[in-house]
């Protein structure tokens, strides 16, 4: 078995081609598809976070909202740059939302994504000590992992507006179990490694920002086992989580042809990102029987337990609903997957 979601970007633009012209449209269509999703049995419902573009930014009230309209479907973000949150702030939106939804909240987080700004993190705040931004990232996430368990660490007024209970006073609300579903958004070997040491789950994009000469999902696949043996090594119990995404289009009528069949001889490209090598994993697109044969041979999908589908939001609800149902009727069962 293997848990199929969906992960949607947000966009939105006012170009007349687009079905998502406005914050409000994406916003909207983002709990529909959910709901919709759920419906249909796929497993996630997960929400990119970006900052300063026509995306999605802030997840909690949306994640609270999709909460609250369904009732079984994992909820969740792939994922939050931890630059730019308050941790503490961050652990009440996220233990309030995650409580809306009854213990579904599944949160990727990480350091994050090449910006549409300049340092952006400085505009909401934040400025990190020598110019390292990734150690600020760690150190925010450090504060938030901690201070989620529900443990007490701030004095209390002797005179308080309300009553006290004995002791140091923790984040309120609490959400028992949410620091066992925090992932980590991993773009290399390194970081994967570094997310098992933590204890968090991994969650692998298809991106990676290092480049060995092997196939993306082959180089994935190692990510994936790296992180699993830092894990066990560290001591931490039970097993972990691994999410893969991948921009899976399965051709099956006119609609479908017409939007992909140009991706169904896509491959791994490498490029330049930050000033060092990325590889970046292919589309996988073409009729049922042929994407059952490839994707049988991704090493790290098959490594994985949960699938994140890349889904084009901008082509509406109904069509990504389709887009997913197609997933879980022609492939999933074929792969062994449902």
């Amino acid at each position: 078995m293997k848990k199929i979601g969906f992960l949607s970007f947000g966009h939105w633009t006012p170009s007349p081609q687009s079905q998502t012209r406005s914050a409000s449209d994406v916003l909207l269509q983002s709990i529909d598809l959910a709901v919709a999703a759920e419906e249909i049995g796929a497993d996630g419902a997960y929400f990119r976070v970006h900052h300063f573009a026509r995306q999605l930014s802030a997840p909690f009230p949306l994640l609270a909202a999709v909460g609250a309209k369904t009732s079984s479907i994992e909820i969740g973000t792939g994922v939050i740059d931890m630059r730019y949150e308050n941790p503490l702030y961050m652990a009440e939106d996220a233990a309030t939302a995650d409580l809306i939804a009854e213990g579904r909240l599944q949160l990727g987080i990480s350091r994050g994504s090449p910006e549409q700004v300049i340092e952006g993190y400085g505009y909401f705040g934040y400025r990190p000590e020598d110019g390292d931004h990734a150690a600020m990232a760690r150190e925010h996430t450090s504060t938030f992992l901690e201070v989620i368990q529900g443990k007490g660490f701030a004095q209390p007024n002797p005179r308080p507006m309300f009553p006290n209970p004995p002791g140091l006073l923790p984040i309120e609300p609490h959400s028992p179990g949410l620091r066992e579903r925090i992932w980590w958004g991993a773009g290399s070997r390194a970081t994967a490694e570094w997310a098992g040491e933590q204890g968090m789950n991994l969650m692998s994009s298809t991106l990676l920002t290092e480049d060995t000469g092997v196939p993306f999902h082959q180089l994935q696949a190692e990510q994936i086992q790296r992180f699993r043996d830092a894990w066990k090594s560290a001591g931490h119990p039970g097993e972990p989580r691994v999410s893969v995404s991948r921009s899976i289009f399965p051709i099956v009528n006119e609609t479908d042809r017409a939007y992909f069949w140009r991706d169904t001889h896509s491959t791994d490209q490498v490029g330049q990102l930050e000033g060092g090598l990325a590889r970046f994993g292919k589309s996988y697109a073409g009729e049922p029987d042929q994407l059952v044969k490839e994707l049988a041979d991704d090493e790290a999908v098959a490594a994985a337990d949960t699938l994140l589908l890349t889904v084009p939001n901008q082509l509406g609800v109904d069509y990504n609903v389709h887009v997913l149902d197609s997933v879980v009727r022609h492939l999933a069962p074929e792969l062994g997957w449902r």
